[in-house]
């Protein structure tokens, strides 16, 4: 079972209810921030770090002596990651995507593989959670290599937490990509709902079903629930603008812990993901959220 937890900007307290989220799970639960261009989930869960392993990918070497300058190789590459311009091929190693396909159209078989370090994957645990993140190495520009390498460590049983990166780009995608829930973290705000909307898009574009935490509520708050009810979305938590979560939180402490009141909140959320993707296991319901009416 992956739930992933995302949201259409950041800031908005994605990291925090994943964190927070993985402290209420009893089941044999995995952590598993894929955050990698600034992971922050340790900063709540204090893991203690006991793996560290170098992420590579594969980028193409040319050999000059087999390479006739066809061109096969950049006619090939959408990323202009190799290009040929009747001259020995000039590689672009940032650019690539390490997909291999101008290894396969070389006629003469003059590219073959090297590969290169991109970040590091890190493991550990805290308490009852197993962690994992990836940290990018600085410079990097591709995130979703390292993304898939930290959900090499997807947990076979239990449940796995996926904390994503914040928007709706390519690292969001690789993140929730093969999940079974997203929960999408706002704020009662309009740069809050612009982004949400966004999210709300891209999770139904990628046929996955999800529902929405609303974080920092108020009272006079009613912009994202009313969305939230005209779309049929299902606001599974609202975590209310109370002062002692915004101190807990300076201080790198879990909510359940500072507020012991809104544990029963975090576990009730829990039981509903569970059970809303148990029921959708079963009935396969169409995406959208939820059915129409449940908020």
């Amino acid at each position: 079972m992956i739930i992933a937890i995302a949201s259409g900007k950041g800031g908005t307290g994605k990291t925090t209810i994943a964190a927070n989220l993985a402290m209420c799970l009893q089941k044999p639960i995995r952590l598993l921030d894929c955050d990698v261009e600034e992971p922050n989930c340790h900063i709540f869960l204090k893991p203690d770090l006991d793996g560290s392993e170098r992420a590579t990918l594969p980028v193409p070497v040319i050999n000059e002596k087999l390479c006739n300058n066809c061109g096969e190789c950049g006619r090939m590459c959408q990323f202009n990651a190799i290009v040929s311009l009747k001259t020995k091929p000039l590689v672009f190693p940032s650019l690539c995507h390490g997909c291999g396909g101008c290894l396969r159209v070389c006629p003469t078989g003059a590219i073959t593989e090297a590969e290169r370090e991109i970040g590091t994957v890190e493991t550990g645990t805290s308490h009852h959670v197993e962690f994992v993140q990836g940290r990018l190495d600085v410079g990097e520009a591709q995130s979703p290599p390292l993304i898939r390498a930290v959900k090499q460590r997807i947990a076979e049983e239990g449940v796995t937490i996926i904390d994503c990166p914040p928007g709706t780009s390519c690292p969001v995608i690789a993140a929730v990509k093969g999940c079974d829930y997203a929960v999408l973290v706002t704020e009662s705000t309009p740069f809050g709902l612009h982004d949400l909307k966004l999210a709300v898009d891209t999770m139904r574009l990628l046929r996955l079903d999800f529902g929405v935490v609303i974080n920092r509520t108020t009272s006079r708050d009613a912009m994202v629930r009313e969305f939230c009810r005209k779309e049929h979305i299902p606001v599974l938590l609202e975590i209310p603008d109370d002062r002692r979560v915004a101190e807990a939180y300076s201080r790198g402490r879990l909510i359940v812990e500072a507020v012991p009141e809104l544990r029963e909140s975090f576990e009730r959320l829990c039981s509903s993901v569970i059970s809303r993707i148990q029921s959708h296991n079963a009935a396969s319901p169409p995406c959208g959220g939820s059915a129409p009416g449940v908020s």
